[in-house]
């Protein structure tokens, strides 16, 4: 299955180290970032398990549940959680998922459907698809997917940077621009036309060129 931009992130029901949980009733209102391991006990993962439990505070202010998920069980799950905690000086504080059938990771593209057995017997590298970031929004729609390889750690800063530009975006007709950060100017959305713009923005926009119509960031 190749997921895109827009589709409906696909429902699952999954054991997690919180509980079993059905994905979307878990998202609830809330948006979520799922981010993905191949294996446990792997040195990167583990530095960005640990960067993503120091800095949840930010994702909950803005209304954004995380959970990770790995191809392993769940006492191995726990293992390393010590290990993280005491390598990164934070535990995971968010559930994670233990995808030991690889169901979810087959519904989400990121192993093949062919992909069977035991967990224990593939090692990071035959699962190194899986090291992906889902954005999903309230209505259950994938809004970002991004794909990391084995040897490059996530950016989580960046995750919470088009968190801010997909929420603003979502209320307002704008974009945003090239490494814009919040509070600095946005583009007016293509979609809308300069009649409508002029009744949104009555003091009009800054246009270096007809296509493109700048203005201070909506409140």
């Amino acid at each position: 299955m190749t997921l895109h931009i827009g589709d409906i992130a696909p429902d699952f029901e999954a054991e997690t180290t919180e509980g079993r949980i059905r994905f979307h009733d878990w998202i609830g209102d809330s948006w979520a970032v799922m981010f993905s391991h191949p294996k446990d006990f792997t040195p990167i993962c583990t530095t960005e398990l640990g960067y993503m439990a120091r800095i949840k505070p930010d994702f909950d202010s803005r209304n954004v549940k995380i959970i990770g998920l790995s191809v392993d069980p769940l006492d191995k799950h726990a293992a390393w959680s010590a290990d993280i905690e005491e390598t990164q000086g934070y535990a995971p504080n968010y559930p994670m998922i233990a995808d030991v059938d690889f169901n979810v990771s087959q519904l989400y593209g990121m192993l093949g459907a062919d992909v069977s057995g035991d967990p224990a017997d593939r090692t990071a590298a035959d699962n190194q698809t899986v090291r992906n970031v889902f954005v999903i929004g309230p209505d259950k729609k994938v809004k970002l997917i991004l794909v990391y390889p084995m040897t490059t750690g996530r950016n989580f800063d960046e995750v919470l940077r088009v968190i801010d530009s997909l929420q603003l975006t979502a209320k307002h007709k704008v974009s945003t621009p090239v490494n814009w950060q919040p509070g600095e100017d946005v583009v007016i959305a293509g979609s809308v036309s300069d009649d409508q713009a002029r009744e949104i923005w009555p003091d009009g926009w800054e246009s270096p060129k007809p296509y493109i119509r700048i203005v201070q960031q909506p409140s």
